[in-house]
């Protein structure tokens, strides 16, 4: 296939966007796959916080960090990414060159538990205060589930209405596929 798929194009978007000694975010870090790539493409000098409201996605994360040997460029927090700006340090405001969000459950977890419009979006909103100009902010929508589908489209119509003068919003998505696969939003920071 030359067309790339879903979750190896986000993570070309966070290459692009992130460079060693950078400032990155997970904002839903999982089971750490992408907290991990952001901890290798920031390098020793970077810092990446991540967030998750669940002990088991926490666990899995420092867990795989450790193994990998980048623990000590993580921070990671049990809260909710919608607590993004009283959470990070004040110096890495105007920083903070990448963030990701894989929306949904925990692979493995509680599928209960889900990320929800409201926090997302506030969460966003909060990025794109402190980001540095040029910043890249992915979003992975995972709606095959009946709350996903309500997170999509609560998030389409916020990205879809955001003032062009200060974000470029991108949509990345395979059309004709069955089972509602993921889709990417990315939106990059102008001013």
């Amino acid at each position: 296939m030359k067309l790339e798929r879903i979750l190896p194009f986000a993570r070309r978007l966070l290459e692009t966007a992130t460079s060693e000694g950078d400032i990155a975010v997970d904002a839903t870090v999982g089971n750490g796959h992408d907290t991990l790539l952001l901890a290798n493409l920031v390098g020793r000098n970077g810092l990446v916080f991540g967030f998750d409201i669940q002990d088991k996605a926490i666990e899995n994360t420092f867990a795989r960090l450790r193994e990998n040997q980048v623990e000590d460029r993580v921070t990671l927090f049990k809260k909710s990414h919608c607590e993004l700006v009283d959470t990070l340090p004040v110096d890495a405001h105007g920083k903070i060159n990448s963030a990701i969000f894989n929306l949904g459950y925990l692979p493995g977890g509680d599928k209960n538990i889900v990320t929800k419009p409201e926090t997302t979006i506030s969460a966003i909103e909060q990025l794109l205060s402190i980001m540095a100009t040029h910043g890249v902010i992915v979003l992975v929508i995972y709606h095959g589930h009946e709350q996903g589908a309500v997170e999509r489209d609560y998030l389409l119509d916020y990205v879809s209405n955001l003032d062009q003068q200060k974000a470029h919003v991108l949509e990345y998505r395979f059309m004709n596929q069955t089972n509602n696969p993921p889709f990417i939003v990315a939106i990059e920071k102008r001013q």
